[in-house]
């Protein structure tokens, strides 16, 4: 294995290693991109958020977020085009491509004279885009993005896994704060049983009744009544946790 393939793949896994988040992950690999291109260039991420129509973005540095603040204000650019419609995209000199005008405009403005963007693709599906912008035209040869979508290769592999890792923390939170609930639900279960001599099942609809009737969300009732009579709010014990 080539030693700038190997530098890359460690610094992908050290990142998925060291992150807490999607967004500091993807921090984590436009610093990554562009060092892979022999640190000679900036680079822009780009994250399609599942059911809104924005973008999660992170840049490797203040150029870059110019860039790519540029073309999300506009709406379209080279970085948006390549993820929706999962293929490259090269502008080789931004003061002569007539392809988005107000993007190349400002690219320019910025010193920023060419680009390359590619799709990061999770399961097939293109939900990102990196893209490299370069300083000087004509930046992106054979060789350069030869190099850069391998990258996006590694970098597409290593963001499936943190998002299948974050899919499985939020899995895992809303498993807690459903089986807390219910926990608490059937603390209140047992003091409306032992109060109003009623079976288990009466007594859910008696609580039901009344968190419809008062508008207040069952845990949050069920809460109140076992805070009322115990004195203090329910501790509910979570499960993926051991006893002291």
């Amino acid at each position: 294995m080539p030693s700038e393939v190997q530098e890359d793949l460690e610094g992908l896994q050290n990142a998925l290693l060291n992150t807490d988040s999607v967004e500091q992950f993807l921090h984590e690999l436009a610093v990554l991109s562009a060092q892979a291109m022999d640190g000679m260039m900036s680079c822009g991420m780009s994250l399609r958020q599942r059911g809104r129509s924005s973008s999660v973005t992170a840049c490797s540095d203040p150029l870059a977020s110019s860039a790519d603040e540029g073309q999300h204000q506009a709406g379209d650019g080279p970085s948006l085009h390549a993820m929706r419609h999962a293929r490259p995209v090269r502008i080789d000199d931004t003061a002569a491509s007539e392809r988005w005008p107000k993007f190349c405009r400002q690219a320019a403005d910025l010193g920023i004279r060419s680009c390359y963007a590619l799709p990061l693709m999770v399961d097939g599906e293109a939900v990102g885009a990196l893209i490299l912008y370069a300083e000087r035209p004509a930046a992106f040869g054979p060789e350069e993005t030869g190099r850069a979508d391998r990258f996006g290769q590694d970098a597409s592999g290593a963001l499936t896994l943190a998002l299948r890792m974050a899919s499985c923390t939020d899995l895992n939170e809303q498993l807690r704060s459903s089986i807390g609930s219910r926990t608490i639900i059937d603390q209140a279960l047992g003091v409306i049983m032992a109060t109003e001599h009623v079976a288990q099942d009466r007594a859910l609809a008696l609580l039901r009744s009344v968190s419809q009737n008062t508008n207040v969300r069952l845990r949050d009732l069920a809460a109140s009544i076992v805070t009322r009579v115990s004195g203090m709010p329910p501790q509910p014990a979570s499960p993926f946790e051991e006893d002291d």
